[in-house]
């Protein structure tokens, strides 16, 4: 076996240990340190704790206060949205940092945010009953879920999309992907989605995405697709060997899962998200993160009433 040969094991072994998954209903990514360097990244934003917040008509900001930090609920194993070092227990990506954002513009302390890995089945459930003061977390805002839990945001805006290997020069987007193997995770609806609206794509599946990424590297498969949010956390991590390509061909509206009968709580929240996009803290989060995989900052998506 050759030096490069090596190499490119090495770096297919270690992303192997990438799990993944689509926030739609499929396996969850299950991150490791990358099994490269990634690009020099930028500092971590520094949000200044707002002075003179006083939401005591809120349960929720009132408790937060009372206890001294808020306690977000979390993703862990998404790379470039919410990822728990296993060697030094830092969290890092997007969501944690819109957490911390928010924290700050309502006066309390993010560096003492309390973060709670809490699985996408116990979202609502962990919010009802107290367990978090809100939900962080490619947490897609839906009708069905607006029974249980409000939401703040959206935040992001996202959607299935594709990644490729860099040296993909055929691959551009959902329009050129006939006759090709394209990868999603068993189960998820990213998979469903090419076998139903993409017949003459060859849809390939494995049990998760790390071995969709796996084959991509070897050039079993020609494509792999998720939520674009997931899989720029992927190319962040591996800019030299893969890319995002084209526009996301469905819509995942990113947001803040708060508790359903605190209203100024929701509003403060939100009055937080419009903040932080005015005085550039939002792009900063973005560019230290997701912004790593070399797709520029999109649009921040307009707040629901």
């Amino acid at each position: 076996m050759t030096l490069r040969q090596v190499m490119a094991a090495a770096g297919i072994a270690a992303l192997a240990l990438l799990g993944a998954g689509c926030d739609g209903g499929g396996a969850e990514p299950k991150a490791q340190p990358p099994a490269s360097a990634p690009r020099s990244t930028p500092p971590p934003p520094v949000y200044p704790v707002r002075d003179g917040v006083d939401l005591t008509a809120s349960p929720t900001w009132k408790a937060a206060r009372d206890r001294g930090h808020l306690v977000v609920g979390a993703k862990d194993d998404q790379p470039g949205l919410g990822y728990l070092d296993p060697a030094t227990l830092r969290r890092s990506g997007f969501d944690i940092e819109i957490a911390r954002m928010v924290s700050a513009q309502l006066g309390l302390d993010p560096a003492r945010i309390e973060f709670r890995t809490i699985a996408s089945a116990n979202r609502e459930t962990a919010i009802v009953n107290g367990e978090v003061d809100m939900y962080v977390g490619t947490y897609s805002i839906t009708d069905d879920r607006k029974r249980s839990v409000a939401f703040a945001g959206p935040y992001y805006v996202s959607g299935q999309s594709l990644l490729v290997r860099r040296d993909e020069p055929a691959i551009t987007g959902k329009d050129t992907i006939a006759g090709k193997k394209v990868c999603s995770a068993k189960g998820s609806t990213a998979f469903n989605r090419l076998q139903r609206e993409f017949p003459e794509t060859l849809a390939v599946f494995y049990d998760d995405y790390s071995q969709c990424v796996e084959n991509l590297l070897t050039g079993l498969v020609d494509a792999v697709s998720t939520d674009e949010a997931i899989l720029k956390g992927y190319a962040a991590r591996s800019p030299d060997r893969l890319k995002v390509v084209g526009q996301p061909f469905t819509t995942e509206n990113y947001g803040i899962g708060v508790p359903r009968d605190d209203a100024v709580f929701r509003t403060a929240v939100n009055e937080a998200l419009r903040a932080s996009t005015a005085n550039g803290a939002w792009k900063a989060a973005y560019d230290a993160t997701l912004g790593m995989s070399g797709v520029p900052a999109p649009p921040v998506p307009p707040l629901e009433p």
